[in-house]
């Protein structure tokens, strides 16, 4: 098979998430596991940092990769999801896994994924896992996709567990408030392992301090241990709290024998998208019109980004708005600036939301706007319309932005 007859298969073939939503969910590890010992356990085989949270995890696990790269590490990285290809979720210092990597993974894998019903994230994982084992990276920083307790990734025994923050995001699976939700998360803290809480707060410190006690895990909260402020090249004013928690992170691994000055942390944070490749985060791609794409699609990340963006000098605010079907819209609808004008659209997967009951939603609560059949055609009309002067904000979810960039 070519590459793209792979990833063909890859996604028509297999339950994957971020297309099917609940069906494609398991509420254990045993596949992960078999998948591991099929591959001789390469998780064991180098060290790692491993990030979870409701927000921020991907910017915090880029930001990390950029210092580790500066500082002259051999670095992996794994993220989810991906934005145009599916390389990007694997890479070893910024650079993707070759798709000779996972023709011959998938290939040598095929059955074994196809007698035990493998779902698209655990034969991820397995294949990142494999291709860090067999670069031999001296670290690889480990991006949790759902959760944490029963996330595919949670197989590895990090140097630091990190999580950047709670919110009510997935409630169909982790629970329906922030405790609960704090509990799937706390699943990554491991006995002894120390761990690193990017924001404090009251409904979930509890949970965090009690459950690294029983693990016998210092922990520490970004937010209240570092005080210096830093400087990045990624712009939203979200990433201040992110890399307070990288930060954090970098002194829990000088602590494990890694050396990283202070000049690495300046320069890391200052070219996360040169070194990384990372992209969607008030991203802005064009001017004149000002056009900035951000895949914040929930409560707590749409709420910094609107924040931001408001503060913006434009004409006229244009927002290109697509979700996918499992959102709930109350609680992002009182987030939005009711004076913009809105293009509603569907993302091009099979969870996304119908671009007519988008609007017709939005339309119930205040909002003026008209629907467009695809990502494509909504953009072009709010560029069409739009003024040199104005604004246009692309977001939602992820995958409207991916489409986009």
């Amino acid at each position: 098979m070519t590459y793209q007859d792979t990833v063909n298969w890859m996604f028509q073939q297999l339950p994957m998430f971020q297309n099917q939503g609940k069906s494609a969910y398991k509420s254990n590890l045993n596949n992960t596991i078999l998948l591991a010992q099929q591959l001789n356990n390469p998780q064991h085989k180098f060290k790692s940092v491993h990030v979870a949270g409701t927000n921020g995890k991907g910017s915090t696990s880029h930001m990390l990769a950029s210092i580790l790269q500066v500082t002259g590490y051999k670095v992996g990285l794994y993220t989810s999801p991906h934005l145009k290809d599916f390389r990007e979720r694997i890479k070893v210092n910024g650079h993707s896994v070759s798709k000779a990597f996972v023709n011959g993974f998938i290939k040598r894998n095929k059955t074994f994924f196809e007698v035990h019903q493998l779902s698209f994230f655990e034969m991820t994982v397995g294949m990142a896992f494999d291709y860090f084992s067999k670069q031999k990276v001296d670290i690889a920083v480990i991006e949790v996709g759902m959760g944490g307790r029963l996330d595919s990734t949670n197989i590895i025994t990090p140097l630091v567990s990190v999580i950047t923050n709670i919110g009510l995001d997935h409630t169909q699976f982790l629970g329906d408030t922030l405790e609960q939700i704090a509990k799937e998360k706390a699943g990554i803290i491991k006995p002894n392992i120390p761990v690193v809480i990017g924001e404090t707060q009251t409904d979930t410190k509890s949970v965090f301090t009690e459950i690294a006690k029983k693990h016998n895990s210092d922990i520490s909260f970004a937010d209240k241990s570092i005080k210096r402020d830093y400087k990045s090249d990624l712009k939203g004013s979200y990433q201040s709290r992110n890399i307070k928690t990288v930060v954090e992170t970098i002194s829990k691994l000088k602590k494990s024998g890694f050396e990283i000055e202070n000049e690495h942390i300046v320069r890391g944070l200052q070219h996360v998208k040169a070194l990384t490749g990372l992209r969607g985060r008030w991203d802005v791609i064009n001017h004149h019109p000002k056009v900035i794409c951000d895949t914040a699609h929930n409560k707590e990340g749409l709420s910094y980004v609107m924040e931001q963006l408001v503060k913006e000098h434009f004409k006229q605010l244009h927002i290109v708005f697509g979700v996918v079907n499992d959102k709930d819209l109350n609680t992002i609808f009182p987030l939005l600036p009711s004076d913009a004008q809105y293009y509603f659209c569907k993302p091009n997967i099979q969870r996304g939301l119908d671009a007519e009951e988008l609007k017709r939603q939005a339309n119930t609560n205040g909002f003026k706007g008209t629907s467009y059949s695809s990502v494509k055609e909504a953009f072009e009309t709010a560029i069409s319309m739009s003024n040199p002067d104005d604004v246009i904000y692309v977001g939602g979810s992820t995958f409207v932005v991916a489409e986009i960039i």
